[in-house]
């Protein structure tokens, strides 16, 4: 006869709790700890207390008590268990808590075997350390410097690690020198199954600033077309009624209908008009003078020529002999008397 096993009450409590928060509760999170610290975790738990239940539990036993329920998705879950893993229950949206959990993450001094988490940079300036020994650390990792006021600078920013790289000794030295810290420690969700929707942590990754440019644009967008087709909403109506406004205003003023609010608008434009119109006409009497000073000029040359032509010739003399002078007759004989002039 086959005895059967028996185990220890504290893992018994342990499969009991976790099957229950997982029947309970409308999402189950696989998270990762990464160099996660005790008070981390503490803070985590006091804030959203109520919110989310975060459990650290043996993978076997995790194991063994997701097999046993009937969950759309589970069986992906129980082959992403692996290394040091917690399990978060929440009935909160996952995207949301991604967001919170990656405000609480810190930054920690890198150590020898580290993975870079994130581009390690060391930027460009003085670093405040005197010339020595050091600066043959900062060959070593491919910095240029030069000495400046008695101590190392960077000449310009340099990437010295990339994430995924493993943090050698040499630069983890240098890093804790210039007191860079480039380490991200803290929670994040590596998997998480809501209702049979599978996400992987690149599905939760969200950039809220990227999302802000877009609804930014796709917005503008929007209400640009509202006002063009003049569609009202919301959003849209100050602007028509601006443009509906402007446009009955500019219509008063290029039509002369004044209004209350158009009228010192009509008489500005109307006084422009005049003073074009004035100066018009003022150019148009300036040239009707000069055309008449041309016209006399051409009739004393004229009378000046008949009068050596009857000098010369007495048939001409009878033009010379006329009782009324021009100024006397009415502008009809003027103007016969002046043709008169101009055949000869």
């Amino acid at each position: 006869m086959q005895a059967t096993r028996t185990y220890p009450k504290r893992k018994i409590q342990m499969y009991d709790d976790l099957l229950e928060l997982v029947k309970k509760h409308k999402v189950i999170a696989l998270i990762k700890m990464e160099k996660v610290r005790s008070t981390q975790l503490m803070q985590v738990r006091k804030k959203f207390r109520g919110q989310l239940k975060i459990i650290m539990v043996k993978n076997n036993i995790a194991k063994k008590v997701l097999e046993k329920v009937d969950i759309k998705g589970i069986d992906k879950v129980i082959e992403a268990l692996d290394g040091q893993c917690a399990f978060m229950f929440t009935d909160r949206d996952p995207f949301k808590i991604c967001i919170d959990l990656d405000k609480s993450k810190i930054y920690l001094p890198a150590k020898k075997g580290d993975i870079a988490t994130d581009e390690i940079v060391i930027p460009e300036g003085n670093t405040g350390i005197p010339p020595g020994p050091v600066l043959s650390e900062f060959k070593e990792v491919k910095v240029a410097t030069k000495i400046d006021s008695g101590s190392i600078a960077v000449s310009e920013d340099t990437v010295v690690a990339v994430p995924g790289d493993v943090i050698s000794h040499k630069l983890s030295a240098l890093l804790s020198k210039l007191g860079i810290k480039p380490i991200q420690a803290g929670m994040s969700i590596n998997m998480a199954l809501q209702e049979g929707m599978l996400y992987t942590s690149e599905d939760l990754k969200i950039d809220i600033e990227e999302i802000k440019q877009e609804l930014f644009v796709s917005f503008n967008a929007a209400l640009a077309l509202a006002i063009n087709a003049s569609y009202t909403t919301k959003e849209s109506m100050e602007h028509l009624l601006r443009k509906a406004f402007g446009d009955a205003r500019s219509l008063s003023i290029n039509s002369g209908h004044a209004t209350t609010e158009t009228v010192k608008d009509v008489l500005h434009v109307a006084n422009g008009k005049a003073q074009i119109l004035y100066e018009t006409a003022k150019k148009n009497q300036v040239i009707l003078n000069q055309i008449e000073q041309i016209t006399l000029l051409v009739l004393l040359l004229r009378l000046s020529s008949l009068q050596l032509h009857s000098y010369l010739y007495p048939s001409y003399r009878p033009l010379l002999l006329m009782q009324d002078p021009p100024e006397q007759l009415v502008p009809q004989q003027q103007q016969e008397h002046f043709l008169m002039l101009l055949q000869y």
